[in-house]
């Protein structure tokens, strides 16, 4: 156990270190072909509930994908993290609006704080479809988060609590697309790893 845990630090780092080295205009070249794939993407087309991440700098950025979801009348989700554990829950995001006025995390994510009360996707008809980050990715659908299990945890959650679970979709650069990566039985594969290429 302690050797798949160095094995995923060590790797983590690595892949801190690519994604550190990319430029503001290849996160942009990279995100907007990215967006274009997801729009076309029948999964994307069918969904009617979807999560969609909030992004970080160096992630596929999603602000394009979440505005088109919103005007293209989808009942929206993003995440709300609690920092101190493993806890995540997708709540409703209802328009541009709200989303403009969310307040940012000590990690420069916008989320609506704990104490409001939100409605959540799984406690009111689950979701279609999950758009998801992570820090590496195997063509195959294998993912390595960024070490806290939010995803991991909450694909459980949605598989123990609607038939058929979500489809799955992570958004990566080509630089985050590895031969393989360190995993365990707790790390749930995804349907479809997205790049530009």
């Amino acid at each position: 156990m302690t050797d798949l845990k160095s094995a995923k630090a060590a790797l983590r780092k690595v892949l801190n270190e690519k994604l550190n080295a990319l430029t503001s205009e290849e996160v942009e070249r990279q995100s907007k072909e990215v967006e274009k794939k997801v729009l076309a993407h029948p999964k994307y087309k069918d969904s009617k509930r979807l999560a969609i991440y909030l992004c970080m700098p160096k992630e596929i950025q999603t602000t394009g994908i979440l505005r088109h979801a919103l005007e293209s009348g989808k009942t929206c989700y993003i995440p709300r993290y609690q920092t101190k554990s493993n806890y995540m829950d997708m709540v409703r995001l209802h328009s541009w609006e709200e989303y403009d006025a969310l307040p940012v995390t000590r990690w420069n994510i916008k989320q609506p704080p704990m104490s409001q009360s939100c409605e959540t996707a799984l406690a009111s008809g689950g979701l279609d479809l999950i758009l998801m980050p992570g820090l590496g990715f195997t063509r195959e659908g294998h993912r390595m988060g960024r070490g806290k299990g939010y995803y991991d945890t909450f694909l459980a959650k949605c598989k123990a609590s609607q038939t058929p679970p979500p489809s799955t979709i992570a958004l990566a650069f080509k630089e985050q697309v590895l031969p393989e990566i360190p995993t365990d039985e707790t790390d749930i594969m995804i349907d479809i790893v997205m790049t530009a290429e």
